[in-house]
């Protein structure tokens, strides 16, 4: 594969980069202040901190008694594949080094919440010891490596795609040795084995350099039947094309991001585009080439235009491909006409096709936790210890356990009712296809609630669906709490984004399959008055909808601005206006 140097004129870097830079391979600066007495890292050390899995946050509640510094760390989950003794290490580690809670993403990882400052490096050395790590699962480096996690073993297509997300992962990690001299090095024997700061980036980093991506890089690998994973919103996509049971190679999709900075009129949630077919030998250099791509004309100057959507906005796809020929050394054939066309979330008991079964377990939100009523994380303790089940994790941030034989069935399922865990059948299908970021109190770019309110949200929209008769549509309801698009609110069906305290701009038109954006539909919009918003929409949907049609379809045939005139004038009530509604092409 050809290794292009960079071709970008030099441009003003910002201060994130000159960091990086002074690191020394993500070393120094951070090194620095490990062992300090301090409550908290400097602004540079967190920066540097990013790449070792590691946010540096405070409860936002407490603010008024003064900022109580807290570390979020995050668990790499290649595939969201991981043992039913890996799960309960890190609920141990919630339990004792951080808030009692833990959560999984809608990336496949497990973060843990609440870390002190003084017992980071005792949770990062723990992580490490059961064969885990938090290395690059933030920061400018590619992120964890999602595919479809279900253990179906009818004609091994998932198996093939969940060791490719791990060979990808492990080609793709940072191999700075600084993350192993930090957290899980003899503090005496660091500076003796530290990385000099002439050193070749060819030899230590050969892949991403001196001062790594310009911005975080997602990479997903999905399925035309199952796009479980909604490849359309990363940078990089692998959409397996299968033919005879067999993969029979990808079509390559690049520049998806859904992150949006309203303050820069620039930037823009975009869905990744077709750009080429390759085989599955080719998956790993192409990856390499299009991170390589990224990390020599990628936007250095400016942060908040610094994603791969951007450098194709910029320079068009025709560039793009033409340079990803380049990088890689030869040509690509020209994708396959085809598209995404289901989804599954995989809750529920599903045979794996090798005699035994697994069970998908929706969890709200990814939110993993004990309180009154409600405990989740003991039930998940005594089924691990109790069954030793695989393990996987969804982007939609629930569960499957895994590798069960048929008759643990009742009993399972007792362990649930017995903490007061409802079952994901007994859960409406709106609160099963709905997600929502962290949000406050502990992201500092939030503006405003999102996971803890959606819930209350979402039981007052199964009133208005059951009175409708729309209770068993299958729909997406995506918050978040700042327009960054965490929760990958402007693909869904109904996609809430903070705008500011206690407001939200709605988008209708997404859709379940993930391959076409919402359009604004209000913007600021109180939390109060978002169900009654919605409820002239789902009206009109339940009384028009087309045969088969989703509510994202029924809102983007209709257009967006016909349907704020027709709730507008007539709460979606009207038969002279939906009459006329019918016929529009939208």
């Amino acid at each position: 594969m050809s290794d292009s140097p960079q071709q970008k004129p030099e441009r003003k870097r910002s201060g994130v980069e000159e960091v990086k830079e002074a690191s020394q391979f993500l070393y120094r600066i951070l090194a620095e202040e490990v062992f300090n007495d301090q409550p908290a890292f400097s602004e540079k050390a967190v920066q540097v901190l990013k790449h070792h899995g590691t946010y540096q946050q405070d409860d936002r509640d407490r603010r008024r008694e003064g900022k109580t510094y807290i570390m979020m760390v995050r668990v790499k989950v290649p595939g969201g594949v991981l043992t039913w003794q890996q799960l309960l290490a890190q609920l141990d580690l919630c339990d004792e080094l951080g808030n009692a809670t833990a959560r999984i993403t809608d990336r496949q990882d497990l973060q843990l919440h609440g870390v002190l400052k003084r017992n980071l490096r005792e949770a990062i050395q723990r992580i490490n010891e059961v064969q885990m790590t938090t290395l690059g699962a933030c920061g400018d480096v590619v992120r964890n490596v999602i595919c479809c996690p279900a253990p179906l073993r009818h004609d091994g297509v998932r198996e093939e795609l969940q060791e490719l997300a791990r060979a990808v992962t492990r080609h793709l990690l940072p191999r700075t040795p600084a993350y192993h001299q930090i957290w899980l090095t003899d503090p005496e024997t660091q500076e003796k084995q530290l990385v000099g700061g002439q050193a070749d980036p060819e030899e230590v980093e050969p892949i991403y350099g001196k001062t790594y991506l310009p911005r975080k890089f997602k990479i997903a690998l999905g399925l035309l039947d199952d796009n479980c994973v909604d490849v359309y919103a990363n940078d990089l996509g692998f959409v397996a094309i299968v033919e005879d049971g067999r993969i029979a190679g990808f079509n390559v999709l690049a520049g998806g991001s859904l992150g949006v900075t309203p303050s820069n009129k620039n930037t823009f949630p975009a869905l990744a585009k077709p750009v080429g077919f390759i085989s599955k030998d080719e998956v790993i250099p192409i990856a390499e080439a299009v991170v390589k791509i990224f990390r020599d004309f990628g936007e250095r100057g400016d942060r908040k235009r610094a994603r791969l959507k951007y450098l194709i906005a910029d320079r068009g796809i025709d560039w793009f491909r033409q340079t990803l020929e380049q990088y890689y050394g030869r040509s690509i054939r020209d994708p396959l006409p085809v598209s995404v066309r289901g989804f599954d979330d995989h809750i529920g008991w599903h045979d794996q096709g090798d005699g035994k079964w697994f069970y998908g377990l929706n969890v709200e939100n990814g939110r993993i936790l004990d309180r009154d009523g409600f405990r989740l994380k003991s039930a998940i303790r005594e089924i691990c210890q109790r069954f030793q089940p695989g393990i996987r994790f969804t982007a939609h941030q629930s569960i499957l356990f895994c590798d069960l034989p048929e008759n643990v069935r009742p009993e399972l399922e007792g362990i649930l009712r017995e903490h007061g865990v409802p079952l994901s059948e007994e859960i409406s299908q709106v609160r099963r296809w709905s997600m929502a970021c962290v949000a406050l109190p502990t992201c500092p770019l939030a503006v405003t609630e999102s996971e803890r309110v959606l819930p209350g949200l979402i039981d007052q929209l199964e009133v208005e669906l059951a009175r409708l008769g729309l209770e068993n549509e299958r729909f997406t309801v995506r918050m978040t709490g700042c327009p960054n698009g965490c929760a990958r609110p402007y693909n869904a069906d109904i996609g809430l984004v903070g705008r500011t305290v206690n407001k939200y701009a709605i988008y209708l038109g997404g859709r379940l399959l993930g391959d076409r954006l919402g359009e604004l539909y209000l913007d600021t919009v109180p939390l109060g008055e978002i169900i009654p918003t919605l409820r002239p929409v789902l009206t009109l949907f339940a009384q028009h909808r087309q045969n088969g049609e989703t509510l994202g379809d029924f809102c983007h045939r209709i257009g967006i601005q016909k349907l704020r005139e027709l709730c507008a004038a007539n709460g979606g009530q009207g038969v002279a206006i939906a009459e006329g509604m019918e016929s529009e092409t939208c």
